[in-house]
């Protein structure tokens, strides 16, 4: 069965006990584990230097082609952020944008992340964002704002609202309404029962697997999913096919 990961980092992150962020430390991983392929973005660039950050991912891409694929992360607040992005999309092996609004305390749908989504619309790329169920910044029901905006543009809804008491909930609401957004499945508090529950309300079609490493352990992530009580039908889609079709074209 084919196994993609749609939602990885590289690097280190300073809340977090990450002991090895390395490209190589998390292919080994992926290997011990039948991942083909890991979409990942640098915790540099979601932290304090995009402009760092997204170039070690480049250099990370080169070193493993085929096995890791990149997000080039979207500073809202650099106003040179836009025209970087326009090269980063146009780079071998970059299959989007990342945004996260939490570490940038912005709304997902304020006006200095349209850039981002009007870049990614026009190069048919994926755009995933962090989501965060009750957050002022990341809260599903902002996905439901921005989406329409971009129709054709896949939306990513990372973490899924995060938090299983009402946040996948919201987002499968947000899902519904929105035929762009897809539902990613990593989170510490998320279950196999969780995405079993997800997958009835919204359909394997609409959901990804996602494991959050280097953040979390890609080993748990992995497990959450072949544990669910889903049809193996579902799985496979959850696991690789859903990803596949909205990479299909940009490799």
């Amino acid at each position: 069965m084919r196994i993609v990961d749609a939602h990885g980092h590289l690097g280190r992150w300073s809340a977090f006990a990450v002991t090895d962020g390395s490209a190589r430390s998390l292919v080994r991983v992926m290997d011990r584990c039948g991942v083909q392929v890991s979409c990942v973005s640098h915790l540099l660039a979601v932290g304090p230097d995009a402009r760092a950050g997204n170039a070690l991912l480049l250099e990370d891409l080169a070193a493993h082609p085929g096995r890791l694929l990149g997000y080039a992360v979207h500073n809202p607040h650099d106003p040179e952020s836009p025209d970087r992005l326009r090269d980063l999309l146009d780079t071998p092996g970059i299959i989007g944008v990342k945004l996260h609004p939490e570490v940038h305390r912005l709304p997902l749908d304020h006006p200095a992340y349209a850039p981002a989504f009007e870049i990614a619309a026009g190069r048919g790329r994926i755009v995933l964002a962090h989501s965060e169920y009750g957050s002022a910044y990341s809260d599903p029901a902002r996905f439901a704002v921005v989406a329409p905006r971009w129709p054709e543009t896949p939306l990513l809804m990372g973490h899924a609202g995060l938090w299983p008491e009402g946040g996948h909930a919201a987002a499968a609401e947000a899902a519904g309404r929105c035929p762009s957004i897809v539902l990613e499945t990593c989170g510490s508090r998320t279950t196999a029962r969780h995405l079993a529950r997800l997958v009835a309300e919204v359909g394997a079609e609409r959901i990804v697997f996602g494991s959050d490493a280097v953040f979390l352990d890609l080993r748990v992530g992995l497990g959450r999913v072949l544990l669910a009580d889903i049809d193996e039908a579902d799985r496979a889609l959850i696991l690789g096919g859903t990803m596949d079709r909205l990479l299909k074209g940009l490799l």
